[in-house]
């Protein structure tokens, strides 16, 4: 009986200290955001667990326990919400109910998830398109894009491409009576990552240039070319989300291949071939000073994985990379940064790079902020710090759109 004790001790220790993960000393809410830290890092450890004994596949158990805050479509007082399709891809509508003798603008929104998890119907979402949708008297567009690893590259990107151009078709337009002068493109995360790249594409279309008048990016992952920028190193245990648990979910999206994940994690996953796309995303370029701290840049290692992964260099999986001529076009940006998070550095470096060429940037950096603050703002976990990014970019819209 003592030896079973021992041994449930040493594993409960042996799971706590997996778990733990002490906070920045000036993190906002700290043991909520523990709390957060701890749920993540063991939703992660079940998902491993079931995944290496056979019983279910690591991204499928994530996709069930997020799935437990789902919504449906239930309209209010003030905004309609409907649940259709556009070019058979699931979307979520959400129309103001009170008349407005002119057109209203619109929000196309694209939820994060690392191209493998989430989806618009998420409780968090649902509430944020809702009170933009009454508060701006806006049209949003929720898009319920295909996941990976079911659907590769570039299955998200086109589904969203395609929602997108045909809701900008005039006839479309007019029958929920939005003002084509007037559309932001916005996403979170993964989401952030779709949105610039749909952004790009539509603003380098002869066809649909000029049609977006916005873009808002939160918190976006934007490059997987190196995964030893300074954010990454510095937050690579977390808050929320770890280096290794992010790594893992986005090669998902290019292959099921367990070698390019093992590569990534050393940087030692690009091709040779690649080398002359490093300039796009040198930290040590574009980083602000404050930021670079006691890091010294060092190229990654090249041509080391033996497999081929052309889709690596391909700038719709990171926008990133496309070439000063076509950021120049790009229009009105917002870009939300949190200090202690994975991906602080992409959007640093996208902001010095857009600003550099002209595009009007308004950045918004939370000095206190975690990666994911925008999924934080329902039950069961309210973070003040979600409440107030929510209401920044609201107001933001208020103010551009």
């Amino acid at each position: 009986m003592g030896f079973q004790a021992l041994c449930v001790g040493l594993l409960c220790v042996s799971f706590l200290s997996y778990i733990y993960t002490p906070m920045p000393d000036n993190i906002e809410e700290t043991w909520k955001v523990m709390a957060l830290d701890a749920v993540a890092k063991t939703c992660n450890l079940v998902a491993t667990l079931c995944d290496n004994i056979g019983l279910m596949k690591y991204e499928d158990v994530l996709a069930i326990l997020a799935s437990a805050h789902f919504t449906k479509p239930v309209s209010d007082e003030n905004v309609t919400v409907i649940d259709t399709d556009f070019c058979d891809i699931p979307v979520r509508l959400y129309l103001p109910k009170r008349k407005s003798e002119r057109r209203r603008p619109a929000v196309i929104f694209i939820h994060g998830g690392a191209f493998v998890l989430g989806s618009y119907k998420i409780a968090a979402y649902d509430d944020l398109n809702r009170l933009t949708a009454n508060k701006l008297d806006a049209v949003v567009v929720g898009i319920d894009y295909r996941l990976a690893p079911k659907y590769p590259f570039p299955a998200a990107l086109e589904d969203c491409v395609y929602v997108i151009k045909f809701f900008l078709q005039e006839k479309v337009l007019a029958k929920y009576r939005v003002d084509p002068s007037r559309i932001c493109i916005m996403g979170d995360s993964s989401g952030g990552t779709l949105a610039a790249t749909v952004t790009q594409l539509l603003q380098n279309d002869p066809n649909f240039k000029g049609r977006i008048k916005a873009q808002a990016l939160m918190y976006p992952g934007l490059q997987s070319l190196d995964t030893f920028l300074p954010s990454h190193q510095e937050y690579q245990h977390g808050p929320v989300l770890t280096r290794e648990m992010i790594i893992k979910l986005l090669c998902l999206y290019v292959t099921e291949d367990q070698v390019l994940p093992q590569a990534a994690l050393r940087n030692e996953h690009m091709p040779e071939e690649s080398r002359h796309l490093f300039k796009f995303v040198n930290w040590s370029d574009f980083l602000p000073e404050k930021y670079k701290k006691n890091h010294v840049y060092t190229e990654p290692v090249l041509g080391k994985l033996n497999a081929s992964y052309p889709v690596l260099v391909d700038s719709r999986l990171s926008p990133l990379l496309v070439n000063d001529s076509q950021l120049q076009s790009l229009p009105l940006t917002y870009i939300v940064t949190c200090e202690h998070d994975i991906f602080r550095d992409d959007g640093l470096i996208y902001i010095s790079r857009l600003r550099n060429v002209g595009v009007q940037v308004t950045h918004e950096h939370i000095e206190k902020g975690v990666h994911g603050a925008l999924s934080f703002t329902s039950a069961p976990v309210f973070l003040n710090l979600g409440l107030k990014l929510r209401d920044k970019y609201i107001n933001w819209l208020e103010e551009n759109l």
